[in-house]
């Protein structure tokens, strides 16, 4: 009636595309490294690398961004080198920019330099 399978439990197709939350209750201040993405709600006040970034609406990130894509829709202020670019309607951001792809819905605040990287 059952039988054992030694076919093992899939696997994610990136076991390092992990997601860490800040919570709207925490601040950060100093670096903060992941091999996966990051959703910031609450402070970061500090330099952050990752895969990929999102600020939530309640969330604000100062500092030096560098990300595959990078999502805002609270505040960011600082420096961001990113390839995928996406500001919300609700995003605040005071930044130079350095961007392969943008988007940017209407109502979204903006003031800084973007520049488009060049294609190796």
């Amino acid at each position: 009636m059952f039988s054992k399978t030694d076919t093992p439990a899939p696997r994610p197709s990136n076991p390092n595309a992990t997601k860490s939350v800040l919570g709207s209750d925490l601040t950060v201040i100093g670096d903060v490294t992941s091999t996966g993405s990051v959703e910031v709600h609450g402070l970061l006040d500090g330099n952050l690398t990752a895969r990929g970034l999102v600020v939530g609406t309640d969330g604000s990130v100062k500092g030096t961004v560098t990300a595959e894509t990078v999502e805002v829709k609270g505040k960011l202020e600082g420096r961001v080198s990113t390839e995928n670019f996406t500001l919300r309607a609700s995003a605040e951001v005071q930044a130079d920019v350095t961007y392969g792809v943008t988007s940017i819905e209407t109502g979204a605040l903006i003031e800084g330099r973007f520049t488009l990287a060049k294609k190796a």
